[in-house]
């Protein structure tokens, strides 16, 4: 999180603001509260300059689920940063989950992304089958924005926002691809707890593969790992 905060006031102290990549999930929560914390504390006239740069591109949202809905991503955005930071909508850019045509959608994001100048740092969590953002196994290095259908694996692991049930979370997502992801400037990769151990070593010690879509990171020279106690153990050399 210190470094992240460091990168933002480098930003605007140099007034060269690249979009953000932002990430969900249970594991970003305690970032975005520690992240709100420390900005917060920023002298008045520099938080307020970051209130004005800021443009952020979120990997993905569910198809089906307008920002109204308590169970969208642009829901959890504006609960976990958007109103704490003051943020308008227009800030914290997200696919269009209602789309007439989600495909068109994928690819109007996607484009909206490049036109804005691509992501400076990205934030991304890791999901238990190795994904990243919604990018499936097997996804390829230049997959690009798209939709995408969740496999189980995935709905299980995101059903506690749907009462629970895997059955209630939508079965299509637009994601950004690996080729948007691997373009960042510098990529953050948070980690957390023992399940998520041997899918992290693997994702970062075996050859890159489509099957496990984290292991392209490897690829990338400026790419930051931070994990707890728990989700390391399987890693030898930061165990």
């Amino acid at each position: 999180m210190d470094q992240v905060a460091a990168y933002l006031a480098k930003a605007v102290e140099r007034e060269s603001f690249k979009p953000l990549g932002m990430a969900t999930g249970r594991t970003m929560e305690p970032f975005y509260e520690a992240l709100i914390q420390r900005l917060t504390s920023w002298p008045a006239p520099q938080l307020e300059q970051l209130k004005r740069c800021w443009l952020s591109f979120n990997l993905d949202e569910y198809v089906g689920l307008s920002p109204g809905d308590s169970r969208s991503f642009a829901a959890y955005m504006e609960a976990q940063l958007g109103c704490h930071l003051e943020l308008s909508p227009c800030q914290l850019q997200l696919p269009d989950g209602t789309a007439k045509d989600p495909g068109v959608e994928a690819r109007r994001y996607g484009s909206a992304l490049h036109q804005a100048g691509g992501i400076g740092l990205q934030l991304l969590g890791l999901g238990g089958n190795g994904h990243v953002g919604f990018n499936e196994p097997p996804s390829q290095p230049n997959s690009c924005c798209r939709v995408v259908t969740l496999q189980r694996a995935t709905r299980i692991q995101n059903a506690s926002a749907f009462g629970g049930s895997p059955d209630e979370v939508p079965e299509q997502a637009i994601t950004l691809g690996l080729n948007e992801i691997l373009a960042a400037e510098e990529i953050h990769l948070i980690v957390t707890g023992a399940a998520k151990a041997e899918i992290l070593r693997t994702a970062l010690l075996d050859p890159c593969s489509d099957e496990v879509p984290a292991s392209w990171l490897q690829r990338h020279s400026r790419v930051h790992v931070w994990v707890d106690d728990a989700a390391c153990a399987h890693l030898p050399l930061l165990s």
